[in-house]
């Protein structure tokens, strides 16, 4: 009663194999991360916690047309990713308003910020995007 398997259904097999435990390490690639950026760091509060602290204090700042050129920054982000990106960005954006006290947020203020929250193997695409809009990015240039 035992029954051997041919060469195609083993290869269908091994494929499926391959396949679920190369998305669990994905998965649990990008988990991980998370985790780690909820981790309490010595002040008691995680990366998020900053990010969310950031953005609550400085809603008030935004303006519609600031928050028009945030959404338009980040749409080449994958859709899956834009939701994180926004609010990491918009975090940076905070920091830096609440650090230099600024009474509003303009155009310049949340292009550094963009910058600064964005890593550096995707500032080619951010330059794309301020070419794109027309942007200056001469006085930025020291930030990338």
């Amino acid at each position: 009663m035992h029954q051997q398997l041919d060469g195609g259904f083993l290869v269908f097999i091994l494929f499926w194999v391959v396949v679920l435990v190369g998305m669990f390490a994905i998965g649990g690639y990008f988990m991980f991360r998370k985790f780690l950026k909820r981790m309490p760091k010595e002040d008691g509060k995680s990366i998020l916690d900053w990010e969310e602290h950031y953005v609550k204090e400085t809603i008030h700042l935004w303006d519609q047309e600031e928050k028009a050129l945030l959404e338009d920054l980040v749409s080449p982000v994958p859709e899956l990713f834009r939701d994180v990106a926004r609010q990491k960005i918009a975090g940076k954006i905070g920091e830096l308003a609440l650090n230099e006290k600024r009474q509003r947020i303009d155009e310049e203020l949340v292009i550094r910020g963009y910058i600064l929250a964005t890593p550096k193997r995707d500032h080619k695409f951010l330059r794309k995007k301020l070419f794109e809009k027309q942007i200056d990015v001469q006085p930025y240039e020291h930030l990338f």
